[in-house]
């Protein structure tokens, strides 16, 4: 019995250490091949708005991580919406007004920090 239980975890064992093998060799092929020939637009700061390759400790302005978050919030508004629009037939109108106060929720959220500034960027 322990033997068939330990040949069912083989195949993925096998798996496991043939990804493993493909990450380490390209890793490793990326690192041996890669040219390395810095450039300024490649050191320039792009969307985060300071530049690359500083102290790790240096000061990031606040509304970068709230404009992350909301696009997060609105990413996984998005995600609701899909299945819920695909089942909507199915769900019925308790299904339609959980979602209306759902995006009612979100809504009154975000008119809160648009209203607290958190979406100006200076």
């Amino acid at each position: 019995m322990l033997s068939d239980l330990a040949s069912g975890y083989l195949p993925i064992l096998i798996f496991i250490y043939v990804a493993f093998t493909v990450a380490v060799v390209a890793v490793g092929l990326s690192f041996l091949l890669a040219k390395r020939k810095p450039d300024p637009e490649k050191e320039s700061a792009y969307e985060c708005g300071f530049p690359g390759f500083s102290d790790a400790r240096a000061k990031v302005n606040v509304r970068y991580y709230l404009i992350g978050i909301l696009f997060i919030v609105f990413d996984l508004e998005i995600a609701f919406l899909f299945p819920w629009a695909l089942a909507l037939k199915d769900i019925g109108m308790e299904g339609f007004w959980s979602m209306m106060v759902f995006l009612g929720v979100l809504a009154i959220g975000f008119f809160y920090e648009w209203k607290k500034g958190a979406l100006e960027w200076e």
